[in-house]
């Protein structure tokens, strides 16, 4: 079996579909669905049912595909530790906002446990740059949150977050149980400087163009809230400071946590700390 075949049949046993872990791994359907049928005829058993309502993994798909993530992990770490002995194991990391997230924690351990001998960079990005910095190139790899620009990229969905809208405690609508962004449609809100992704405002200015205080970070947000009396969009478990509290937002779909890196961007450290993002934000 070799590396690069097992890194298909992980994409299709985690995507269960071969057209999404095509796209996934930047080649067309045909090869990889090649390359799935010599695995099974190596192994001797079927991996997958195909059937018109999708694919599914067979009680032997599931035994290798613990297998082979294992197998996988211990390639990559392998790889980082003679990068490390040849002096160039750095990962550059982009983490936006304020990192505030219990997931993310347990990403960094999982990824020491598995890379300590990586060279492991942080780059704090402010709202105003989802990408974290690679689209300017700044940074290998980044945990962050959509929409935004994807052209150039490739983007896993790790979860989704609810949202609400943040208001101060003595705020009429800080009462409700729940609010629609109808509600908030003659309030200034919070909003972020000309330039920034358009999709990312889109989604953060609730569809609409706002006028209101120009913030470029988790705390100017909720101080432009307690001394204007503005509103604005935060996660609906994010704890507000004093005087401030989230009322959830009704007719806004969730927040995705992603993990984003280069397209076409293979390398071994890269790749590994996406399968590490999506264990520690699946289970």
């Amino acid at each position: 079996m070799e590396l690069r075949t097992l890194r298909y049949f992980v994409a299709v046993a985690e995507e269960l579909h071969f057209g999404r872990a095509a796209t996934r791994l930047h080649m067309s359907q045909p090869p990889l669905s090649r390359a799935i049928k010599r695995l099974e005829a190596d192994v001797g058993a079927p991996l997958f049912d195909r059937s018109p309502t999708g694919v599914a993994l067979t009680p032997v798909g599931a035994v290798l595909l613990d297998e082979a993530r294992d197998l996988l992990d211990h390639a990559d770490r392998v790889r980082g530790r003679v990068a490390a002995a040849a002096g160039n194991a750095t990962l550059t990391v982009g983490i936006l906002g304020d990192g505030n997230d219990r997931r993310a924690a347990r990403l960094a351990r999982a990824h020491h446990r598995q890379h300590p001998h990586i060279d492991t960079r942080i780059r704090a990005a402010d709202l105003t740059d989802p990408t974290c910095g690679l689209h300017a190139g700044a940074v290998d790899v980044a945990l962050t949150r959509g929409p935004f620009d994807e052209t150039g990229l490739t983007v896993r969905a790790l979860r989704a977050d609810p949202v609400g809208a943040v208001l101060r405690t003595d705020d009429p609508l800080a009462r409700r149980e729940g609010l629609e962004l109808a509600d908030l449609a003659d309030r200034r809100w919070f909003r972020f400087p000309e330039g920034t992704d358009p999709r990312w405002q889109a989604y953060w200015h609730g569809g609409e163009p706002r006028e209101g205080p120009v913030v470029r970070t988790v705390q100017e947000c909720q101080q432009a809230v307690l001394w204007n009396g503005t509103v604005g969009m935060t996660l609906l478990d994010h704890e507000p400071v004093p005087g401030l509290t989230v009322v959830p937002l009704l007719d806004m779909a969730p927040s995705r946590v992603v993990v984003a890196w280069s397209a076409g961007d293979a390398r071994p450290l890269v790749r590994g700390f996406v399968r590490i993002a999506v264990a520690a934000y699946g289970d």
